[in-house]
This record gives structure tokens, C-alpha cells and sequence, in this order.
């Protein structure tokens, strides 16, 4: 089976490195960063191009969401299985007379920064049991963690992820603030930030909550409030207000 990846990102350059990880052969990566492709190229020996889109039996399209449906529409060959990489867009927006699918492994991906590519979800969805057997066993050959989906149910696991990672990774962000404004290293704070993700390993989050909310501990708050102004300040009395509304306080 001839496979062709689309896009020259984060998404498209770490498929590539998990197809050559697990020795399956990638025809061709097409996109039109030739500076990406050509790092692609030069890691993982996998031809790229820029001008002439190869001929295959699976495209995938990694790409954003908004360029999504332009790419698809590049695609002329009908014989074929189209897969978009998307969390949130349903399968029917690829524009053509292709078979249609999905492809989407739940992960934030950072080139700085190589996965551990063996435990990364795999939500399949496809028009035809047949392709979404054949993407199951492709997914299957990189991932312990693949799952076939529906749009509706992948759309609330882009949900749940944007709260478990983006949301996070935010308020790491303004945390880092407070902590550089007041001269405070914030690896200082790594061991907390490790021991919080560690514990959702083996206990239920709600179970987990610690802190001056969960406690009602109002002094704190107030304190804390004080020191807050702007965004940063009403971020923190939302989150309060959240858990304690989850605790029923």
C-alpha cells in the first residue's frame, strides 16, 4: 500500500517519524514548506516534494484545519482513501470522489519535543468497515491505543483535550509570570507540576483536588486575590469558583 502524507508541520513531520519508527513505508511527503521537508527528508529518508503530488492508495492530510478542505480538494485520483488528521472537523469535508476517512492521534506535538509514539491514541473513523479495519490494523501498527470513533464522539475528545492540555499548558503560562515577576526559577515548580500529573495515574482528578478552594479556605483567597490584578485575577477567581462548585461549596 502506497502512502503519501500531506503537510509539512508538526503533525505531517512526526507521522513521518512514527511510519519510519514502526517500518511502514511512506511513499512520498507532499507539501510546500521546503525547508520542512527537506529536514523530513534528511531524518527519516522519506522522498518529499513541493511540485508533483505522488500517486497512493492512503493520503493523509496533515495539515490545519482551515487548509483542510482546500488540500482535499487537490487530490484527483478516485481509487483511493483520503484520511484528514483532525480532532474537530468531520469527515465530509473532504472535497472529492475519494473513499473518506479519519485519522486522528490525540497528541500535542512539538518538534522540540520526540513522543513516546507507542502510547498515543488513535481515534479512526471511515465511511467504509473496510477502510476503517485497514486504518485500525495501520494505527494498531504504532499505537496500543486505538479506538474507532464516531464525529460526535471525537468531537468531545478535542474538547476534553483542549481542557487537559491547552487550558493546562495556559495556566503553566501565567503561573511562569507570576514566578518570573517575583525573581522565582520556575523549575522550582516542576516537581509539583510532575507530582499533579503523576497522581491522575493511579487516582480519580476530582479525588486529587487540593488547594485553598477545595479547603474553603478563605483567608487564602483573599489573600491571593490581593496580590492578582486583570486577566490573571479573574482567571483565578473563575478556577475557584469552578471547584467549588464541583465540591459544592
Amino acid at each position: 500500500m502506497n502512502i503519501v502524507i500531506i503537510g509539512s508541520g508538526n503533525v505531517a513531520y512526526h507521522l513521518a517519524g512514527m511510519f519510519a519508527d514502526s517500518r511502514i513505508p511512506v511513499h512520498q511527503v507532499f507539501g510546500r514548506n521546503e525547508g520542512a521537508l527537506t529536514e523530513i527528508n534528511s531524518k527519516f529518508k522519506i522522498p518529499v516534494s513541493t511540485t508533483e503530488l505522488s500517486d497512493a492508495d492512503l493520503y493523509l492530510i496533515a495539515v490545519s484545519d482551515h487548509a483542510v478542505a482546500e488540500v482535499s480538494g487537490t487530490i484527483r485520483r478516485q481509487d483511493c482513501l483520503v484520511a484528514h488528521t483532525s480532532g474537530s472537523l468531520p469527515v465530509d469535508v473532504l472535497r472529492g470522489n475519494y473513499r473518506k476517512a479519519c485519522f486522528y492521534p490525540l497528541q500535542t506535538f512539538s518538534k522540540a519535543k520526540r513522543p513516546d509514539f507507542s502510547s498515543i491514541p488513535f481515534f479512526i473513523e471511515a465511511d467504509y468497515p473496510g477502510d476503517a479495519d485497514m486504518l485500525i490494523e495501520l494505527a494498531g501498527k504504532i499505537s496500543v491505543n486505538v479506538m474507532e470513533s464516531t464525529y460526535e464522539k471525537r468531537k468531545y475528545v478535542h474538547l476534553t483535550a483542549v481542557f487537559a492540555c491547552n487550558f493546562v499548558n495556559h495556566l503553566f503560562s501565567r503561573a511562569k509570570e507570576i514566578s518570573d515577576r517575583q525573581n522565582i526559577p520556575f523549575h522550582y515548580f516542576k516537581p509539583l507540576i510532575e507530582e499533579t500529573v503523576e497522581k491522575i495515574s493511579f487516582m480519580e482528578p476530582r479525588e486529587a483536588q487540593t488547594g485553598p478552594a477545595v479547603r474553603d479556605d478563605r483567608r487564602i483567597l483573599k489573600l491571593h486575590e490581593e496580590l492578582l490584578d486583570g486577566t490573571t485575577l479573574e482567571l483565578y477567581k473563575m478556577m475557584n469558583q469552578s471547584i467549588k462548585e464541583m465540591y459544592e461549596l
